[in-house]
């Protein structure tokens, strides 16, 4: 008997997904949040608490959009899924042997012999009718089937603790160097942040870190550079 074993990730990508978009969101949005309220030159008035309210006004508004956000969403998603696997159990009572050649059909698309096809379809359908056209025909599996609420907890929890990381920074560092801490400090915690993402998810870790970087980066500068010009305008 072989002892191969494949481990595989596609049961995760439901919660990792809205995890790592919250995580990501949550440290970008305030850190540009921080960073865009600190260049309009706010703190030089003896005004740092008006960072930390902005910020943490920020961590909680994100992590409620992203919550509600994610389960409407996903939601939605969940519903045409129980939509389209009601209409498929109706035309396998209405019309099974319609169905089993349907289901066969596909096998021979996919370049298996039309008796083989046939024999594949009779058995699975004779085990699991649902599930055989629920994974070849509408191309749902169960583990990558819509959580709604574990979507929303995932993705708000992450932000939270994403949004948290930057906001910490203000408490810590002086009003002047702000800026280029939250800044220097948000982009370490998104390049592991993106490496972690990747590792879990078995996807290649330095492409997962550059691109989470790199994107989180320009929307840090962006924020600061508007952040500057208002500031300088008011």
């Amino acid at each position: 008997m072989s002892s191969h074993r494949e481990r595989h990730v596609a049961d995760r990508i439901g919660w990792l997904r809205a995890a790592v978009l919250g995580a990501n969101d949550g440290i970008v949005s305030t850190a540009s949040l921080i960073i865009g309220v600190a260049a309009a030159s706010v703190q030089a008035a003896g005004q740092t608490s008006a960072i930390v309210i902005a910020g943490t006004a920020g961590l909680v508004a994100g992590a409620m959009s992203m919550a509600a956000g994610e389960y409407v969403s996903v939601s939605a998603q969940a519903d045409t899924e129980s939509a389209e696997l009601a209409r498929e159990r109706r035309e396998l009572i209405d019309d099974p042997r319609g169905e089993l050649a349907e289901l066969a059909a596909i096998y021979v698309a996919r370049g298996v012999h039309p008796d083989t096809a046939n024999a594949v379809a009779t058995q699975l359908m004779a085990r699991d009718a649902i599930g055989a056209h629920a994974r070849d025909e509408l191309d749902i599996t169960p583990g990558a089937r819509a959580r709604p609420v574990q979507a929303a907890f995932a993705s708000a929890a992450s932000f939270t603790v994403g949004a948290a990381l930057p906001l910490l920074t203000v408490f810590v560092v002086p009003a002047g160097s702000l800026i280029w801490a939250v800044g220097a400090g948000s982009l370490l915690f998104l390049a592991l942040l993106g490496a972690v993402g990747a590792k879990t998810g078995g996807a290649t870790v330095w492409r997962g870190t550059a691109r989470v970087t790199f994107w989180g980066a320009f929307a840090m500068a962006a924020t600061a550079a508007i952040g500057h010009l208002i500031g300088g305008a008011v």
